[in-house]
């Protein structure tokens, strides 16, 4: 027994010192063992770690630390994603460089993390604002750019006027930017895009075959890429102050509506609307207004539609009817060609505008006769497909899909339209006005154009001596930085003074732990190796924007023979939300609360358990401190405090199957099915919270049953051992102790548990007793047991004694293994 009750805080830093000192969680990829590669998306140094980052990181731990139990080579690395706003944010707050500040940082949440027990590798620790990190990274731009999946052209953006940079659409939430918070506006800049539409179709067909994937992130995904067959037609328009102009042309996936169409809606960005603008005044500044405000498809919902007419019409391209055009605020022109066809009557978005605006509404498209569709054109727009064709001379009465096919045909005939597929999602802009951030490595030269920057002068290092007055990125003032010559003429030129968006660090940086310390090459044969991620963890919330991003890289790294599979990651673990009153848990909002604390007070066991036990990972979950409270209760007063007794009374024999009585069996049987179970929940279900459950189980049951007899205190040794191994992915430092103490054993050397299949064969079942079917007593009797010792057994249960005396047994109705009722009268 030992001297000392349990003292989470001591032993937990005398088994990480252990770790550390052994270098136990470096691996290799020299071992014949199946290698395992378990990531969880790696963190912003923002300067400490939050509830939600101790959740996904004990998750993954957890994962990690089972699969080692299961005789993998297990890689669990960790790094920085250390490029962002926050940086520069805190730069100009407190005057501090952003380097300065994110390495002590990094610095103070690595020993938090440490502090945690996580199993991970450091000798693979990177910072990706380091520059031997993002050299690979601009090396692989210039790759991309060599062969054509990198451009440059003015375009719309979204613009945050408080961290004055470009945001992507998806950073875009309800018109707001997604770190500011300010409302943003549009504008039109020269961007540099990489051309991640070349491979939707790939990324949408892979999907299927993500099984270890959420399905519900998959549909995320579809939705996002968006394939859609339709047609594109072109409008044409008469000449506008003698200039010929080539028409509108709009993308319909309801071609069967043309017949319907009574105006054109342009962005306000469309050329023909800064046409019409030059001439009109109220027109100009409604563009104006429009260009302040974020029109995402998300927000359309929402906000009000309005528009103007522009004056100009086009003709229709069937009929030749003149269709006025106007401007929309709806109307994006990053999609498409910035223009759409509007069918009133079969759109309902189009059906809402021209009521407000006086527009004509022409029917085109009723239900069939024989359809119970209701169809009111003077309420509501008809928009199913399921109608066919009216008011749209030949084309009357056919079907939707007659009608794509013949219309599509005629515009075909005129030279006005074609079949097309198209995709929802956009190219990938990937230029930012910070400065906190992987410079762009293209030269700009007034003679050649955009250069790229030869591999044998990368990096281009971002500087770190900068003066920070609150207003843009400082290295756009800097000429040593930005005056250069062209590596291709040797003419004067000037560097590209842009910044990455920080997604590009964390779209690839998986594939660099396998090859963290290669000072020559971007990735080695270690990354095909440990490529694909087995096992990836993170929250949901990056279903479009990083995983999209990673998965699109990764496919660009095969192409350059850098990574021979086609995803990134195999499984894929979406957690769900740590809130509190309701509400996600932020940093930003000072409720993310301190795990130091937490970890002070009751160690970090109790802190992984709390976690673990609270909810399954997907489900989002309030989090109270009470719950580690009461898990470093049990680990203290239940598991240290049942092995510390068992231990201290001596020596214990070797356990003798053959001479266990049906107690001794039936703790066995416990003992196996617990482990099976947890195997399970380990690596299937991925319920952590059953594990802990069912540990409990079991602790609860060998304490009860309190054998003391030298084979009782066998099955109890092969109990505590079963617990301790089963709980070691998620309380690791007791259990290192407490394996050690119970069995000689370190953790980081042991297997899973084998099942003794015989243990799970039951000795014994509970029987429920009946007297005229209701319930009197209880019994647990032998599998062997027949009807007669049932029914001798039941008969002197002292609750049923006194309702069958001086009664009339009628019948005796014995169900085996399950009860047994006594018919009286």
């Amino acid at each position: 027994m030992s001297d000392q009750p349990y003292k989470p805080q001591n032993s937990e830093r005398q088994v990480q010192a252990y770790w550390q000192e052994n270098s136990t969680f470096e691996v290799s990829e020299n071992s014949d063992k199946p290698k395992f590669y378990c990531l969880a998306m790696f963190p912003y140094p923002s300067g400490q770690l939050h509830m939600g980052h101790v959740r996904t990181y004990t998750l993954g731990d957890v994962i990690a630390r089972f699969q080692r139990l299961q005789g993998k080579n297990v890689l669990h690395p960790m790094g920085w994603d250390a490029f962002g706003l926050p940086a520069e944010n805190a730069a100009i707050k407190h005057d501090i460089p952003p380097a300065k500040w994110t390495h002590s940082n990094i610095a103070h949440m690595k020993d938090q993390l440490q502090s945690l027990g996580f199993s991970y590798d450091w000798s693979r620790e990177f910072a990706t604002c380091n520059a031997d990190y993002y050299r690979w990274e601009q090396w692989f731009f210039t790759k991309m750019f060599s062969k054509g999946l990198v451009y440059k052209k003015a375009a719309m953006v979204n613009w945050d006027p408080v961290d004055q940079t470009v945001l992507a659409n998806e950073q875009v939430i309800d018109g707001r930017g997604w770190r500011s918070g300010a409302l943003v506006e549009r504008r039109e800049l020269a961007q540099w895009f990489l051309k991640i539409t070349d491979y939707a179709q790939e990324l949408l067909d892979n999907l299927d075959g993500l099984d270890g994937w959420p399905e519900k992130i998959k549909t995320m995904q579809r939705n996002w890429i968006g394939r859609s067959t339709g047609v594109e037609m072109t409008f044409p328009l008469p000449k506008i102050d003698n200039v010929d102009l080539d028409g509108v042309t709009v993308y319909t996936t309801r071609p069967d509506t043309l017949m319907g169409a009574t105006y054109l809606a342009v962005a306000p960005q469309h050329p023909l609307a800064k046409t019409a603008a030059a001439k009109n005044p109220e027109l100009a500044e409604f563009l104006t207004q429009c260009n302040q405000v974020k029109v995402a498809e998300a927000d359309m919902a929402k906000m009000e539609k309005l528009g103007m007419d522009t004056g100009y019409t086009a003709s229709h391209p069937l009929t030749g009817e003149a269709i006025p055009v106007w401007v929309a605020n709806f109307v994006l022109m990053e999609y498409g060609s910035g223009a759409v066809m509007s069918v009133p009557a079969h759109d309902q978005r189009d059906f809402e505008f021209a009521k407000k605006y006086g527009l004509p509404i022409k029917q085109v498209v009723a239900p069939a006769t024989d359809s119970d569709e209701v169809c009111d054109i003077a309420e509501a727009a008809y928009v199913s497909k399921k109608g066919v064709l009216t008011n749209s001379g030949e084309f009357d009465g056919l079907n939707f899909g007659e009608a794509f096919k013949q219309i599509a045909q005629a515009l075909g005939d005129k030279n006005l339209g074609e079949t097309q597929v198209n995709y929802r999602i956009r190219d990938w802009g990937v230029s930012r006005q910070r400065y906190w951030g992987c410079p762009i490595p293209i030269i700009n030269c007034e003679k050649c154009g955009a250069v790229a920057v030869p591999e044998d002068q990368l990096p281009v290092t971002l500087p770190t001596d900068v003066q920070f007055d609150g207003i843009g990125s400082p290295i756009k003032k800097m000429e040593s930085f930005y005056k250069t010559t062209c590596p291709t003429c040797g003419g004067e030129a000037q560097r590209e003074t842009d910044t990455f968006d920080t997604f590009m660090e964390s779209s690839w940086y998986y594939a660099r732990f396998a090859s963290a310390n290669n000072e020559n090459e971007m990735l080695d044969e270690r990354a095909k190796y440990w490529t694909s991620v087995d096992h990836y963890v993170g929250g949901e919330e990056h279903a479009i924007l990083h995983l999209l991003y990673a998965r699109f890289f990764h496919k660009v790294m095969r192409d350059e023979g850098l990574v021979d599979t086609d995803e990134p990651f195999e499984k894929l673990l979406a957690l769900g939300m740590v809130l509190k009153d309701g509400v996600k848990m932020s940093k930003s909002a000072g409720d993310a609360g301190d795990p130091k604390l937490l970890l002070d007070a009751y160690g970090a066991d109790a802190v992984r358990m709390a976690m673990m036990f609270a909810a399954p990972p997907e489900q989002s979950f309030e989090w109270s401190e009470h719950g580690v409270e009461s898990a470093n209760r049990w680990l203290r007063t239940k598991l240290f405090k049942v092995v510390d007794d068992h231990l201290a009374r001596g020596a214990i024999e070797a356990l003798n199957k053959d001479q266990l009585n049906d107690s001794q069996k039936e703790t066995r049987r416990v003992v196996h099915e617990t482990i099976a179970k947890a195997a399970d929940d380990y690596g299937r279900r991925l319920s952590f919270n059953t594990v802990v459950s069912s540990s409990m189980s079991l602790m609860n049951h060998l304490i009860k049953s309190d054998d003391k007899t030298p084979q009782g205190r066998a099955v109890a040794q092969e109990a505590l051992t079963a617990v301790v191994t089963i709980m070691a992915p998620i309380t690791p430092h007791i259990c290192h102790e407490l394996l050690l103490r119970l069995t000689g054993e370190k953790l980081e050397e042991i297997v899973w548990l084998d099942v003794d299949e015989a243990a799970l064969v039951k000795t014994t079942v509970p029987i429920i007793v009946q007297v005229n079917g209701k319930l009197r007593g209880k019994l647990e009797m032998s599998v062997d047991d027949s009807k007669q010792d049932i029914e001798a057994a039941a008969r002197k249960v002292e609750n049923v004694e006194k309702y069958i005396e001086g009664k009339t047994i009628r019948k005796v109705i014995v169900v085996p293994a399950k009860l047994i009722n006594f018919v009286v009268s």
